[in-house]
């Protein structure tokens, strides 16, 4: 029986499956990461929305892992009071960066 990660190795031999993988994979990143920090500090969507300045939409958007502008991003970092920059990918992995998010 194949397992996931044999499955994965094979589909990433597509070059477009493996652009869309890795769009795909920063932005669950940054979406896993922002709603962490989120729930750490207790907000509520709406909340942390109100206080970056923009829609709960919006914040929903990043933390579904959908295309965002990077100003709202950057709104929203701002608002939780954290950096955001980029560390170079090993070379066994499928990414070109990994975002890095930090207080």
């Amino acid at each position: 029986m194949r397992c996931v990660n044999d499955h994965l190795k094979e589909k990433l031999q597509n070059p477009k499956f493996k652009e869309n993988y890795e769009h795909f994979k920063v932005l669950t990143d940054i979406a896993i990461k922002i709603a962490i920090e989120r729930e750490k500090l207790k907000l509520s969507q709406a909340a942390l929305a109100e206080k970056a300045g923009i829609t709960q939409q919006q914040l929903s958007r990043i933390e579904n892992a959908h295309d965002y502008q990077l100003s709202t991003l950057s709104k929203v970092l701002n608002a939780l009071g954290i950096s955001f920059g980029f560390t170079k990918a090993k070379k066994s992995d499928t990414t070109h960066c990994s975002p890095a998010l930090s207080r």
